[in-house]
């Protein structure tokens, strides 16, 4: 299954870009209600490189999650894949695209749930509406560091 988030950055695509080449780009981006640690920090700039976290799964299953970076392509894109972690497969492209009043941020993940077709099943209704509301806070994030003078 797919799922894509865009939001529209009144910034350059470098500046958005830039975001996510901050050393503590993902500890901004990890909501507050995420129970997460980081045990590992991955460079996006060097294909190969692992982001390794841990959390707890509806704050009950622990859960060890390592994601490599698979492409770089500044400023327009980088990707990660799960190699291990909660779901089948997982697939992460961060996209930013020039548009007239800044530049769209556009992250599409490829995944599977667990579980197989009771995974599937759930997915709707446990695993979408969490992904959705995690990429809405990132967004939020992204924007107002995009937009304020913080990065000058």
């Amino acid at each position: 299954m797919r799922f894509i988030k865009e939001s529209l950055i009144a910034a350059t695509p470098e500046q958005v870009f830039a975001f996510h080449e901050l050393p503590d780009a993902f500890e901004r981006l990890i909501p507050p209600w995420e129970n997460v640690r980081i045990v590992q920090r991955a460079d996006i700039s060097q294909i190969g490189s692992r982001a390794i976290i841990e959390q707890k799964i509806f704050g009950l299953v622990p859960s060890r999650w390592v994601a490599e970076h698979t492409a770089y392509d500044p400023p327009f894109m980088f990707e990660d894949v799960q190699v291990s972690g909660p779901f089948a497969s997982w697939q992460h492209r961060h996209l930013i695209v020039p548009h007239p009043d800044g530049a769209i941020l556009r992250d599409e993940i490829d995944l599977e749930p667990p579980l197989g077709a009771l995974g599937a099943l759930a997915a709707p209704i446990f695993i979408i509406p969490k992904i959705e509301k995690m990429f809405q806070y990132r967004h939020e994030v992204t924007r107002a560091w995009c937009e304020s003078n913080e990065h000058s």
